[in-house]
């Protein structure tokens, strides 16, 4: 009894944990800020699991059968958790409500679990002993959960399918107790049978989970869902209406076919219209390869860097005929090198010849995570990887929604010691957008563009530099990575546009 006890802790130990980490995921990546939403999930987590402690005072008899409900109600609730708020995100209008109070409910079984197990313990260990005993395995497990979750579950299994394994895995530990230490009780044979159906259930889910998130997405989405699959670093949905194709990333639009080539050559032809003959050019985000496609329009190039996180992201568009039709194959040209790794540590462990352009295409700020792309610090790596004549550009939100954060991001450049032109353009998917040149002097943009483009000419390149006075400077702070000020601008600047 006892080992099987002992057992149990560092089993519900490691459920309870990841049904934290899945929560805070999982907010992180559907409400974004992701300090905020990992800072409130544990703090209401761990209040919750304060409240079932206490609760537990009130448990006077039947402990085991009480213990066995609450590890079926928790394999219950915390099991299909992940899928339940994927799915209901888009129908709930008081997302967070359901949010929060499923990570409550599942704090308050958590809680009730090892004051329960400790009592069921307290005839066969002397108080000390069962204090250390408890609390060691209950300390491994939450290790054990907190290695286990980065390094295997969320890329194997995604986070709708790892609470539904571990949700069957507190089942499992309520069916054990009943099946070899339950052998009295009276309501044995309905506990075996709530548990088994229960697991049935999730094993359902386990089964169906992708299919339900894709018709979940089916639902979400105004066009046809041609692709949907999960990364370790975010969800790819790729839609397709008519002859347009859209690439979405956690539910963000990140382009359209239709007119895309308007952000992508605003992105990259004004760069190298300020400089001579770019040979080396490094592009930091970009895995679509569509930055790319319009770079090697330039017949000087000689190699292209590519750094993007998610090699998931990149294999699509090295394979997905469609994709490798809209970005001419770009991925595949021996010129161009591939690297899947964190741009931020890429960039500062480098070293080798230095680039003529650097082309930042990532994803708005909207998270720490990828605040720091943003920060004094990385462009300071970035500007020590630049050419001393070289030109980087930098995608910069936009101009229009959210000014004061497109005014940091060229202030920002500025505080590394790099001359900034600020530009802008207008691209229908995404209204105005805006774009930062920097270099060691300041870039001039005035050598002729390549044939072939659809949007971008001669006389339309200089427009993009001026600015109404509606867009305009504004005074911004510098964004440091010890103050992530940028994240706060966007956040209050599009939480204002969208109302929500």
């Amino acid at each position: 009894m006892r080992l099987l006890l002992l057992t149990t802790v560092l089993v519900i130990a490691t459920c309870g944990l990841v049904y934290e980490l899945v929560a805070g995921a999982l907010a992180s990546y559907l409400l974004g800020d992701s300090v905020t939403q990992f800072s409130t999930i544990i703090g209401l987590y761990l209040f919750a699991m304060g409240c079932g402690s206490w609760l537990s005072r009130y448990v006077a008899r039947d402990l085991l059968t009480v213990f066995v409900r609450v590890e079926l109600l928790l394999g219950l609730v915390g099991g299909f958790s992940a899928l339940l708020l994927f799915l209901a995100f888009d129908w709930v209008s008081h997302f967070r409500v359901l949010l929060y109070g499923q990570v409550l409910l599942i704090g308050v079984l958590v809680g009730l679990e090892i004051p329960l197990l400790m009592r069921l313990l307290r005839d066969a260990y002397s108080f000390a002993e069962l204090v250390s005993q408890v609390f060691t395995f209950d300390y491994i497990g939450a290790l054990f959960a907190s290695l286990l979750f980065p390094l295997v579950l969320v890329p194997q299994l995604g986070l709708a399918q790892t609470s539904l394994l571990f949700g069957m895995v507190n089942v499992g530990v309520g069916l054990c107790v009943v099946w070899f230490l339950g052998q009295k009780l009276r309501q044995r044979r309905r506990l075996l049978a709530a548990g088994g159906l229960i697991l049935v259930l999730q094993g359902l889910g386990m089964a169906w989970s992708e299919e339900l998130l894709a018709w979940a997405e089916r639902r979400t989405y105004a066009e046809t869902v041609i692709l949907a699959r999960s990364s370790p670093y975010q969800r790819i949905v790729l839609t397709r209406r008519a002859d347009e194709t859209r690439l979405y990333l956690n539910g963000n639009l990140q382009f359209s076919s239709r007119d895309e080539h308007r952000y992508h050559e605003a992105l990259v032809h004004p760069a190298f219209a300020a400089q001579a003959r770019p040979r080396r050019v490094l592009v930091l985000g970009g895995g679509d390869g569509l930055a790319v496609r319009e770079i090697l329009r330039h017949p000087s190039v000689e190699r292209v860097d590519l750094v993007d996180l998610d090699p998931e992201l990149t294999g699509l568009f090295q394979t997905n005929p469609l994709l490798l039709a809209l970005n001419d194959s770009a991925l595949h040209d021996p010129r161009v090198h591939v690297h899947n790794a964190d741009a931020f540590r890429w960039l500062e462990e480098r070293s080798g010849p230095l680039y003529e352009v650097i082309v930042c295409d990532f994803p708005d700020p909207s998270s720490y995570a990828l605040g720091k792309l943003y920060t004094t610090r990385f462009y300071g790596a970035m500007r020590r990887a630049l050419a001393p004549d070289g030109v980087a550009v930098v995608q910069s939100t936009s101009p229009w929604v959210a000014r004061r954060s497109f005014w940091c991001v060229a202030a920002t450049l500025e505080a590394v010691g790099l001359c900034v032109r600020p530009y802008h353009a207008h691209v229908p998917s995404f209204g105005e957008w805006g774009y930062v040149l920097a270099a060691a002097d300041c870039p001039d943009p005035h050598r002729p563009l390549p044939a072939g483009l659809r949007f971008l000419t001669d006389a339309v390149l200089p427009q993009l530099f001026a600015f109404p006075p509606d867009l305009d400077r504004l005074p911004v702070e510098i964004n440091r990575l010890n103050n992530q000020q940028l994240v706060r601008y966007f956040d209050a600047e599009w939480e204002a546009w969208t109302g929500g």
